[in-house]
């Protein structure tokens, strides 16, 4: 319980920090979000009238400690504002939105190349030297290390414009009716399929040489010997013995990939149009949006300190000498 506590005070002291830092970034960028949004029509307004336009938004020309505490009286109540990008919609309505699509395709592709990784990984030690020790790996970490973007945009081309096979943009065939209805249901895993492949054939990888390496080293120990030298079954052995113990660096990974997932496909969800928390990001940077920047780096800091936190907890599940550390 102790190491819990320690741990949480620290991520709740990271919080703090990152809530300041949220708020002075966005304000130190330069231009005027009133005259991004109005444009050419910015020019052609009296001081008065951009003045009431700024009012309007929100925007205030007091000194910015006083902006700061009002920003954070405003922060719990759970009220970030209202976007300039998609006005009048308010923060919390266009992130709830986007976090739908962002936690789906996210946790798919996630789920997917960790699960998949491991697999390969977990497999090719045992049976090293082998097809799948020997090529997949290396074959994984080399499509791997493309750029996202480039990847992104070798599939939709091949799969999305010369094939024609799938869909190159949106999360959705807008002419269907929302809900859950089997067409629509299959149109998003349809919409899916391109942008969930870019992110799994980037990470899975990764996964598999990690899951390797540990295995490699996990097969060598006492307990391992002694399990076959009982005569236990080899799957049992794999991945009872050897694969939940060789496990534990990756439930670390995983945990930083599953906070990483509020903000680790902004390049794959701009690419594919996918209308997520990245391709919300990218727009609210370009139109200075204060308040919706404010509200996306707050949701991903906190989906990223919670996820590590989560994953402390489940450390000292996994190994009992965290607890007694």
């Amino acid at each position: 319980m102790r190491y819990i506590l320690r741990r949480l005070g620290f991520y709740l002291a990271a919080l703090a920090v990152a809530i300041t830092i949220n708020f002075f970034l966005p304000r130190l960028l330069p231009g005027d979000p009133a005259a991004v949004i109005l444009g050419t029509s910015a020019a052609k307004l009296t001081p008065e009238n951009l003045r009431a336009v700024r009012e309007a938004l929100g925007l205030s020309d007091a000194p910015l400690i006083q902006q700061y505490g009002l920003y954070l009286a405003h922060l719990f109540r759970g009220d970030f504002g209202i976007s300039y990008t998609y006005f009048p919609t308010p923060v919390t309505k266009v992130i709830a939105n986007g976090f739908v699509w962002t936690l789906l395709l996210g946790s798919v592709s996630l789920v997917l190349s960790f699960a998949l990784g491991n697999l390969i990984g977990i497999y090719g030690s045992w049976r090293r030297g082998g097809l799948v020790d020997t090529v997949f790996p290396p074959l994984l970490i080399f499509i791997g290390s493309f750029p996202a973007f480039f990847l992104a945009l070798g599939l939709l081309y091949a799969f999305g414009v010369k094939l024609d096979w799938l869909p190159i943009s949106h999360a959705y065939n807008n002419r269907l009716p929302q809900g859950f209805n089997l067409p629509f249901l299959l149109s998003v895993l349809e919409h899916m399929v391109l942008p969930a492949t870019t992110s799994v054939l980037l990470g899975i990888g990764g996964w598999a040489l990690g899951m390797r390496n540990v295995m490699v080293s996990v097969l060598a120990d006492d307990y391992v010997t002694m399990a076959e030298a009982k005569g236990l079954k080899q799957i049992r052995i794999m991945f009872v013995y050897a694969a939940r113990n060789a496990l534990l660096p990756g439930v670390t990974g995983f945990g930083i990939a599953l906070g990483a997932i509020l903000s680790g496909q902004v390049l794959i969800e701009t690419v594919f149009s996918y209308p997520g928390l990245g391709f919300l990001l990218i727009n609210s940077v370009n139109g200075r949006d204060y308040p919706l920047m404010q509200g996306l780096f707050m949701m991903i800091t906190i989906g990223i300190l919670a996820a590590n936190f989560l994953v402390d907890i489940l450390y000292t599940w996994l190994d009992p000498r965290v607890r007694t550390g």
